[in-house]
């Protein structure tokens, strides 16, 4: 009886231990399991690949690419939008909870630290560099949209949406022969496209003329985020000064004469020269100013360029041109990095990162980057970049082609946020409100600045 009682308990664990694995076969993220010959269970297989980017028209063309890639593989790709003003709170709650929702991210190079650090992120290093794909996009992409730390070799994000900062202007002044003479009798050099500072502030200033409702520039002035921040790093880069040495230090470094010279100029241009209203101007702004024809040259990321290359939308799309951003008065010339890199999700299952690293593995070949371009996307890749096709397809890319060599970037640490909140604060009060000077702003950053990094242990006592 004790040996029956003992066999029908068995059979019943059996029993139940069959229906849980039935009911285990269909997971998460589209997996489903597969029965594997002589029996055994096969890893499931992975049929849907989920990947969060911001609400914009790059992600419209990356859905473009993913319905490529299900076409060759059957794996369908969804690219899930988040507007701009939600998308980092979005992601880093699911983050926070260890979520499982996308298997992809397109996050901002500043979230690189956070998602290193706190886990979030699955190293690249070994796929990236042991397959060559680090070599097939430039050197200061790879550093800035999937390097952390700076400097170390370790990779946590593939190149995607290239992006920095650049100018568009208005040709048709430019190169209107009576402003060309008028220009040069006054400055005593040709009027030209700027390459340097210098040259843009004479420009900005010869152009400034209320009574007629123009002005020279429209530059980037938003305290929300990081908008003034970029705008100013413009000026910053290129006159060779940055936010941080080697090891972090701040102090003598972000409140240096060059940076205080360089925010200097920054609040000169805005106040000789800027369109009245963008006291908080950003990328919609900019191109707003010239498009309504008040602003001769603007400031904005190359990503918002398709609109002013639009003639349904720019009414001087046929002479409007397009610069890199200008050197400073030491010859370093540098511009504001924009753009994002694809980071692999920690918290899925190892079968979803690695069909993850198949979709940018397949992603990242040269003939798929330049459909990428082609629809309109960003490319990254060093040999498409310089391809006659890619520097062809709009009057703006020659300049990203250049641009995306001299770029430099914000902090990417885990308390990026905090640093930023600083800089936006500081350089609004004085670029566009007017308070203090140049040196009590940028001396103002360095002091919290150098208390926030050490407090957050990366500046070693």
């Amino acid at each position: 009886m004790l040996k029956k009682v003992t066999y029908l308990l068995v059979l019943v664990v059996a029993m139940m231990a069959l229906v849980a694995c039935g009911g285990a076969a269909e997971t998460g993220g589209g997996e489903e399991a597969a029965p594997a010959e002589g029996g055994e269970e096969a890893a499931p297989a992975v049929t849907e690949l989920n990947i969060l980017w911001a609400q914009w028209d790059p992600a419209d063309y990356l859905q473009q690419i993913g319905n490529m890639y299900e076409e060759e593989t059957g794996i369908k790709v969804n690219i899930i939008q988040e507007p701009w003003g939600t998308f980092g709170d979005r992601f880093f709650a699911e983050m926070a909870a260890g979520g499982d929702a996308w298997d992809m991210v397109i996050g901002d190079s500043q979230w690189l630290g956070q998602g290193a650090t706190q886990g979030h992120y699955v190293e690249l290093t070994d796929f990236l560099v042991g397959e060559g794909i680090a070599d097939t996009v430039t050197e200061a992409t790879l550093t800035y949209y999937g390097e952390y730390p700076t400097g170390s070799g370790r990779y946590w994000a593939f190149p995607t949406e290239g992006d920095a900062d650049g100018w568009a202007y208005r040709r048709d002044l430019f190169e209107d022969p009576d402003e060309m003479a008028a220009f040069e009798e006054e400055y005593g050099y040709p009027l030209a496209v700027p390459e340097t500072y210098d040259q843009l502030m004479d420009i900005a200033e010869f152009f400034t003329r209320p009574d007629e409702g123009l002005y020279g520039v429209a530059i980037y002035t938003q305290k929300d985020y990081d908008a003034i921040t970029m705008g100013v790093e413009n000026t910053m880069f290129s006159w060779g000064a940055d936010w941080k040495d080697e090891n972090n230090n701040v102090l003598g470094v972000v409140n240096s004469d060059r940076s205080i010279e360089a925010v200097q100029f920054y609040r000169d241009l805005y106040e000789c020269c800027q369109v009245p209203g963008l006291s908080n101007a950003f990328f919609s702004e900019t191109n707003d100013a010239l498009i309504s024809g008040q602003a001769v040259m603007i400031m904005n990321y190359f990503a918002f360029f398709p609109a002013l290359a639009n003639p349904s939308i720019n009414p001087y799309a046929d002479v409007t041109g397009y610069f890199v951003n200008p050197a400073g008065p030491y010859g370093d010339q540098h511009a504001a990095l924009g753009g994002q890199g694809m980071s692999i999700i920690s918290y899925i299952s190892p079968e979803r990162q690695e069909a993850a690293k198949d979709f940018i593995r397949w992603f990242a070949q040269e003939e798929i980057q330049a459909e990428w371009a082609r629809l309109g996307g960003y490319t990254c890749n060093k040999n498409v970049l310089q391809t006659e096709e890619f520097l062809n397809a709009t009057p703006f890319n020659p300049a990203f082609a250049e641009t995306m060599n001299i770029v430099k970037d914000f902090w990417n640490v885990p308390v990026y946020g905090e640093l930023l909140e600083v800089t936006q604060r500081e350089l609004h009060q004085f670029v566009v409100e007017g308070v203090g000077t140049a040196e009590e702003a940028m001396n103002n950053i360095a002091e919290e600045h150098d208390r926030i990094l050490r407090e957050a242990g990366l500046i070693e006592e």
